[in-house]
């Protein structure tokens, strides 16, 4: 297979160095990890392997199809959407068992007679049963490993994180349920009460930071690079790009990089990033296109066809500049990507 001109430089290291760290903020907690979305966008088996390795236990996918591509690992995997009609033909996935969501899906799952997890609402109104449906028993007899709940606002300082804690803390044997999990990646930073038996950190592995406890702890994982296919010369008041958006001041030297908008470099971007050749900064010029960006490179004269240059993708800087949550960021990178470990 032909070489991408586009990779992801993804340093495990620090990916293990994350999760380890998430792992000490999680105290007597357990700390698993979510892998769903393709690892992130850095490919979930990658990422599982490397974190198993370091000791953890507990992955979190969205679908079966992402389960399925665990198998080979031997992990244990929680399919966070729960079991389809559609999904019964998957069950039996070495190592994976569904997150139940609904009283329906409760009820498909009795049929099956396996181990479960199941999520309880307590605030946010997207996915679990609701507390008063516990208590009614909708849940009994069911053999629950996991009882999960979802934090609506932890990268805040928001009122309603107490009150989901309370309510999920006072399912504690309600079920049975013998782990108790609430805290995202955001969660785990917002102390011991929050932990539960099980985390379930996602952002903060892979290089995000939502919280002051993160900072200065959890590294930087990703770096997109891609290689110039054209160093031209722009002459002053010439244009750069759709619709004339940067003219030069002028005469410079310009490179065409071989990212755009459809790789996930979005149009955000456009004469706001910055690429890096080394410790030389190079500023993005005019708009992005699908395929293409243009950098200002007077300051790199060595630079020329064929060579690499990395984006700038430090994830909460670069999410304050686009305006795009780090999620989007991570996740909205694209399949030409190589994706590079080291």
């Amino acid at each position: 297979m032909t070489a991408s001109p586009l990779r992801l430089r993804i340093d495990g290291d620090a990916l293990v160095s994350n999760w380890r760290a998430l792992d000490r903020m999680s105290g007597t907690a357990a700390c698993g990890a979510a892998v769903k979305a393709n690892g992130y966008g850095l490919g979930a088996p990658e990422v599982a392997k490397r974190l198993a390795a370091a000791g953890c236990r507990d992955f979190f996918v969205a679908t079966w199809a992402e389960a399925a591509e665990l198998a080979p690992l031997g992990v244990s995997v929680s399919v966070l959407h729960g079991v389809r009609a559609e999904d019964l033909a998957s069950v039996g996935i070495a190592g994976a068992r569904p997150v139940l969501n609904t009283a329906e899906q409760v009820r498909r799952w009795r049929e099956v007679g396996e181990p479960c997890d199941v999520m309880v609402d307590t605030g946010m109104n997207r996915l679990g049963v609701s507390p008063e449906e516990i208590a009614d028993g909708l849940l009994d007899g069911l053999e629950i490993e996991t009882l999960l709940s979802h934090l609506a606002s932890a990268d805040e300082d928001s009122p309603l994180n107490a009150r989901q804690r309370d309510a999920f803390a006072a399912l504690a044997g309600r079920t049975s349920a013998k782990r108790m999990s609430l805290a995202n990646s955001a969660g785990i930073a917002l102390g011991a009460d929050y932990a539960f038996d099980l985390t379930r950190p996602g952002i903060a592995l892979y290089g995000g930071i939502q919280r002051e406890a993160h900072g200065g702890v959890i590294r930087q994982v990703v770096t997109p690079q891609a290689q110039i296919l054209q160093r031209r010369r722009v002459l002053a008041g010439e244009c750069v790009g759709y619709n004339a958006t940067f003219r030069a001041p002028a005469d410079m030297d310009v490179a065409i990089l071989n990212i755009g908008y459809a790789d996930g470099y979005l149009r955000c971007f456009s004469g706001k990033g910055r690429a890096w050749a080394g410790d030389t900064e190079l500023a993005v010029l005019g708009r992005i296109s699908m395929d293409l960006t243009a950098v200002g490179v007077d300051a790199a004269p060595e630079l020329g066809e064929g060579d690499w240059v990395s984006l700038d993708y430090d994830l909460p800087a670069t999410s304050a500049l686009s305006g795009l949550s780090q999620y989007e960021l991570l996740t909205g990178l694209g399949r030409r990507f190589d994706r590079v470990w080291g």
